[in-house]
Parts: structure tokens; C-alpha cells; sequence
């Protein structure tokens, strides 16, 4: 059955941006059409017809940054939820980082990954494999099989490479295996002892902070390795004013590095921790108001190239510990799209700027094909800029609960993700379709 996206406003950057028809067969894009012009189907039979007027058309949101928990933490996430969650959220593709039980620095486990995520039927998976083996700092992973068995990047996320010879050595490795290098910046000498943000907030409820310069000492390392090995590195999580003045800096010098930030980074600051708590607890932790404010600098002129989750669900067991024992991290998969359209309500970024970094340039890092031009697979997010709702945990497709966004209201939100010509994801309110 052909299947017909019918007047959206169809964003593409660098290809289009006005009301267009997209007509979709046997999971590939056959036809975009511009303008009044309708998109005649050559098919006899029968079609669907999916009214979008209203509502805008962007390749599939692709999120390079998430916890799928599963081999080993399955009580947390497993990849058929987390896809689930994904595509609730808009998103047609997920990054799964490697920090599952075993960790997937053998390419028995990116097999096992990629096996779940085709039996979910859902999103497609991405497998990023460990830098060192058990994510302990000390022996590369054999690159090319990893690359070979289906990952497209190399990870320690979680922890950092603290060993610099041993990360000269993982870059130029990765080099030669084609693969990108993803960083977790923290020098855990600095930060040993921290659960939250060093500052008032945290001198106030008597917590041990992490201070900015944990991270951004790290990023300036990893640059000057970029630098020094001409391999490409992305920069994770950032969340500090240096960190952004340090990739923007390496950026005019020609560098080959790319960074990302969460929603959270430029949502919240510290200040959310004492109404939140461990809801608000992550690693790296909220910042000041000066950092939140140079991570939206960041965004805006084009420092950061990236939005991602870094979606790490956890149980509620294990949240409702002591702030002290609890785990770090939020579930982000389920509210990205609608907290990073803020930015575009608030005139920060343009409609193109947040598709750029929620879809293009994650797939351009990632070598992965992207686009609505014909001949392309059908991923595409449809989004209703008007729809308003309340973020609510009950109504989640995660196994976690963890964020400390639930009650939130908003306005924004992905009502449908198409997925390889099929739909994975419809929000119960966005009706329309018809049958020609």
C-alpha cells in the first residue's frame, strides 16, 4: 500500500523548507513535491492518505546518546521500551551506548544488540562499541571487528580515557578502522567525591561538588589529541561555559571535533537539584545560570552540533535511595523534542537550526543516511508545533520513570514517526488519515 504524507511544511536543511506532498512505497521516499502540486500515486489500488496540514515534516529525529540497558540491566530499559520510547518521542534512530552488562566490546554483544533491535520492530539501532575493553582504561578493542559486526562509533561513555598515550592510541586506531570517537570528558581525579555541581547550591545542602573544570580540562584534551592525530572526536554531554568556549576555539582553528549537549543542560541549573533531587542527579551534573546560558550560545551559533538525550532510565527503587547512593542520570527520549522546541518558541534557534541538530548533523557525525529525498528510506518525524500537553511519566513508553520533567506542561510534540515506510508511532489525537 503507497502511503502519502499530504501538505506539511517539509523541512529538509540544505533541501527544502516549504508545504510539500511525500509520497512513500515499499519504505522508500518515490516522490516530494513542492508547493499546490499535488502527488499523483501510480498505484490501482488503494493508499493512505495522511492529512498533515498544520503539522511539519522532518527527516527522522536520530538520538546519538542513549542507555538501551539491555544484555544485563534489563530491570532498568530493554530495547524493545527504549525503542518504544524513541519513537513516542519522534525519534527514528538510537545510538546505544556501550556500558551494558556485558559491555559491548565484543561483537557477540553488537550482534546481540542488533538482533533485539530487529525482533522490537521498531526504531533502527545503532550500536556504538567500548574504546577499551570493560570500559577500563587500560587495552583497546579490536576496532574492525566491532565496525565489521555493525557498530558505527567507539565509546567509553560513562567513564572517561584518563590514560592520554592510551587515547593518542584509540584515536589513531579509530582512525584507521573509519570509525568516530565519542568522548566522556571528566577527569575523575577532580571530580572524585562529587554528586553535584561545585557552588552554593551545593555548599548549601552540604554535597561534595564537581567542578567545572572536570570536564572542560578533559575536552581541551581530546582536542589537542584531535588535533595532534587528525582524527574527528564528539565531545558528550557538554555542560560547561569553558568546555564551550574550548570547542568553539578549537572550531576556528580548524579541528575536527563536533560536540553535543542534552536538553537538561539548557533547561535546568543546579538550582533544580533541591526541588528535584535525585531526579535532577547526573553526571555530568546541572550547571550555573552563566553555564546553561553559554550552552544556548552554543546551539545557536553552531559550537554544538548537536541535541541528544544521553536517556539513561534506572529503576525506582534504585532513585528513591539517598541522594548519595543514587544513580546518576534521567530519562531525556520521551521529552527531547518538546524541551529543545522551546528554543525555536523563544526565538533562540530556527525550525532549521533544531533539525539540524536533532537529525542532519548526528547523521552526517555518524556516516548515516539521512534526508527526504527520493530514493531515501522513509524516517520521518511528523510534528504538531501547536499540540499541548502535560510531560507525563504514567503515559511513557520507558520502563524508567526518572525525570525530573514529569508534570511539566508543554507545547510541541512528534504525533507521528515513520520508520522505513512504516509508522511505529501515532498520537491517539492526530487524525486525518484516509484511504484513496
Amino acid at each position: 500500500m503507497e502511503f502519502l504524507i499530504k501538505g506539511a511544511r517539509v523541512i529538509d536543511p540544505g533541501n527544502l523548507d516549504g508545504r510539500a506532498d511525500i509520497l512513500i512505497k515499499d519504505g522508500i521516499i518515490c516522490q516530494v513535491v513542492l508547493g499546490e502540486e499535488s502527488v499523483a500515486p501510480d498505484s490501482k489500488g488503494r493508499f493512505r492518505i495522511i492529512d498533515a496540514f498544520g503539522k511539519i515534516a522532518v527527516p527522522g529525529l536520530i538520538d546519538m546518546h542513549v542507555h538501551l540497558r539491555e544484555p544485563g540491566q534489563e530491570h532498568k530499559e530493554t530495547i524493545r521500551s527504549g525503542c518504544a520510547a524513541a519513537a513516542h518521542g519522534g525519534v527514528t534512530s538510537v545510538c546505544a551506548m556501550p556500558n551494558t552488562d556485558p559491555v559491548n566490546d565484543d561483537p557477540r554483544v553488537t550482534g546481540f544488540i542488533l538482533e533485539k533491535a530487529r525482533q522490537a520492530k521498531s526504531v533502527r539501532v545503532y550500536p556504538v562499541a567500548a574504546i577499551t575493553r570493560g570500559l577500563c582504561g587500560e587495552e583497546l578493542c579490536e576496532y574492525r571487528k566491532l565496525k565489521d559486526a555493525g557498530a558505527v562509533a567507539l565509546s567509553d561513555d560513562g567513564r572517561p580515557v584518563m590514560n592520554s598515550r592510551l587515547m593518542r592510541n584509540a584515536l589513531e586506531a579509530a582512525k584507521e578502522a573509519g570509525l568516530p570517537v565519542i568522548s566522556h570528558c571528566e577527569d575523575i581525579h577532580l571530580a572524585e567525591g562529587g554528586l553535584m555541581n561545585e557552588g552554593a547550591v551545593a555548599a548549601r545542602m552540604g554535597f561534595t561538588g564537581i567542578p567545572n573544570v572536570a570536564e572542560s580540562i578533559m575536552v581541551e584534551r581530546d582536542i589537542s589529541l584531535s588535533e595532534l592525530t587528525g582524527q574527528p572526536v564528539h565531545i558528550a554531554h557538554v555542560s560547561t561555559m569553558e568546555s564551550v568556549r574550548a570547542v568553539r576555539t578549537a572550531k576556528e582553528r580548524g579541528v575536527p571535533v563536533t560536540a553535543e549537549t542534552a536538553p537538561h543542560y539548557f533547561t535546568l541549573t543546579h538550582e533544580a537539584v533541591e526541588l528535584y533531587g535525585t531526579n535532577a542527579k547526573m553526571n555530568p551534573p546541572l550547571r550555573g545560570e552563566r553555564d546553561r546560558d553559554a550552552v544556548i550560545e552554543g546551539l545557536m551559533d553552531g559550537t554544538i552540533d548537536v541535541i541528544a538525550t544521553d536517556h539513561a532510565p534506572h529503576s525506582i527503587v534504585e532513585k528513591n535511595m539517598d541522594f548519595r547512593d543514587a544513580p546518576n542520570g534521567i530519562i531525556g527520549l520521551e521529552t527531547s523534542l518538546s524541551l529543545s522546541l522551546r528554543l525555536v518558541q523563544e526565538g533562540l534557534l530556527t525550525w532549521v537550526q533544531l533539525v539540524e541538530k536533532m537529525s542532519k548533523n548526528p547523521a552526517r557525525i555518524l556516516g548515516i543516511e539521512t534526508g527526504l529525498n527520493a530514493g531515501r528510506p522513509a524516517d520521518i518525524t511528523i510534528i504538531d508545533p501547536q499540540r499541548r500537553y502535560m510531560m507525563n511519566v504514567d503515559s511513557f513508553m520507558s520502563m524508567g520513570r526518572n525525570t525530573p520533567f514529569h508534570g511539566w506542561n508543554a507545547t510541541g510534540k512528534a504525533v507521528m514517526t515513520v520508520v522505513g515506510g512504516m509508522i511505529v508511532y501515532r498520537d491517539r489525537q492526530f487524525t486525518g488519515e484516509s484511504t484513496g
